[in-house]
């Protein structure tokens, strides 16, 4: 048997799959019922124990890790497992679909991830949502543990630079594939790797857009790599933690450079202009999140000269623990997108319109597609 033990000294026992190895980190669910591979090899899930609301996960096993033409994953979401452990109620390890290569089982077993099987997920996630997220320690049968006065000691990720260990350590440029009569990339960005999930490089790449990802702790000052705009990835932990990005941030807008951000890039968009962020009680991780959009900030129409574009609802692929808060935006800068359940921000953007970000993924993967004209919108800023 395995056991789940939070840090108040909750215990949920099952049965252990994938590495028999012991683990901690803090305990997260995503109510997703699809893209467990692409979840588990996202880096925002960076030093974090993921438990499935959805009962059944690995059906239809995993794919290849095969890379593509850049490089980079075909398949996931970045070469690694990111998790460091996930918990389900039932682990199917007989599988079908077409592009699968493994089982789930297997697949966690050669990357030395462990997980557990017939935990009550509804009550763990009922748990998580009453009381918050917390730190937690799947063991295995002959573990030893440590209780202090019935708390677990365990490392909380958050207090840890994540965006530094999952950042790329060397610039690199990817060319893109050009439409037919295309001589040239359409546009040429500065891509701020602070944990970046292949689908955005792959969402930018397939526009025909020249990427040039860069570290976290990139300085754009100094850089001789000719671009257009600047685009700011998602990533792990605490936001506060990417100082050094949010220095490059405030460069770019000095500089009236065309800036766009995706999760924790909204996060640090928002510290960069002064703003504050806070740490949700147990986050937005799922691919069913309704966000809706304000309407377009500014003095109300003249009759007779258009309505103002917004006020429509979109669904959403998230993944993120902590949020902007809405009262701390200064001047100028306004709330673009609000989650529709729990009213906080999902997007921001100035006034001029040539710097915004959203809180989710527009890329999906896994998830809806209803936001991915968003990089089509920064495009057309670019282009102005």
């Amino acid at each position: 048997m395995t056991s789940l033990i939070l840090a108040d000294g909750t215990v949920f026992t099952g049965n252990p799959f994938g590495a028999e190895v012991d683990t901690d980190g803090e305990v997260v669910f995503n109510t997703g019922m699809a893209g467990y591979p692409e979840s588990m090899t996202d880096p925002s899930y960076r030093g974090q124990i993921l438990t499935f609301t959805y009962p059944l996960i690995g059906n239809y096993g995993v794919p290849s890790e095969e890379r593509n033409i850049w490089g980079f994953s075909q398949n996931y979401e970045s070469e690694n497992i990111h998790v460091r452990g996930i918990i389900v109620e039932n682990e199917s390890r007989d599988f079908s679909h077409f592009k699968a290569v493994s089982s789930l089982h297997e697949w966690m077993k050669h990357h030395k991830i462990p997980g557990i099987s017939g935990i009550d997920t509804r009550a763990l996630t009922k748990k998580l949502r009453e009381t918050g997220v917390m730190l937690g320690r799947i063991v295995q049968n002959d573990a030893k543990l440590t209780i202090d006065n019935g708390q677990l000691t365990i490392d909380d990720p958050n207090n840890t630079n994540l965006v530094a260990e999952v950042s790329i350590k060397e610039a690199i440029t990817y060319e893109p594939e050009l439409a037919e009569g295309r001589t040239e990339p359409v546009a040429a960005l500065i891509v701020y790797d602070c944990g970046i999930k292949r689908n955005i490089l792959r969402s930018w790449l397939k526009r025909g857009v020249r990427v040039h990802r860069v570290p976290w702790d990139y300085d754009l000052s100094k850089t001789d790599l000719p671009y257009d705009g600047v685009f700011i990835s998602n990533g792990p932990g605490d936001p506060k933690k990417a100082d050094k990005t949010i220095e490059q941030i405030r460069f770019a807008l000095r500089k009236n450079i065309p800036t766009f951000g995706i999760c924790l890039g909204n996060q640090l968009l928002a510290l960069a202009i002064g703003g504050d962020t806070y740490k949700l009680k147990y986050g937005h991780r799922g691919v069913n999140q309704p966000c809706v959009e304000a309407p377009t900030p500014g003095p109300s129409p003249v009759p007779g000269e258009g309505r103002k574009v917004g006020a429509r609802c979109i669904i959403t692929s998230q993944n993120h623990g902590f949020a902007v808060d809405a009262k701390k935006l200064p001047e100028d800068w306004h709330v673009w997108f609000t989650n529709a359940n729990d009213g906080t921000v999902e997007g921001i953007r100035h006034s001029v319109g040539r710097f915004f970000s959203v809180q989710f993924h527009p890329e999906a993967s896994p998830g809806p597609e209803d936001a991915g004209y968003l990089f089509d919108k920064f495009l057309d800023v670019i282009r102005r």
